[in-house]
């Protein structure tokens, strides 16, 4: 049997590095949504993105989605109706 040369090893460090990623985001992604927004919501996104100081818009729209269980039943008519 052949010894590995640092580089299969590395390799196959990879490969079992990046099956483990697909692995953990296996278990842990309910869903992806792909996203189309018009100008004017992109524009407001990308506002908010800058006020917030928050970098990634998956980031921002996980806390808005959050932030939103948390509103009253009133406050949840007012925006969504």
């Amino acid at each position: 049997m052949k010894a590995k040369t640092p580089a299969e090893r590395q390799r196959e460090k990879r490969q079992r590095d990046k099956l483990a990623e697909e692995e953990r985001l296996t278990k842990l992604l309910a869903k992806t949504i792909k996203l189309q927004l018009f100008h004017s919501t992109n524009e407001a996104l990308d506002r908010l993105l800058i006020e917030t100081g928050i970098d990634e818009p998956h980031d921002l729209i996980t806390r808005l989605i959050h932030g939103a269980k948390l509103l009253s039943e009133e406050q949840k008519q007012a925006i969504f109706s």
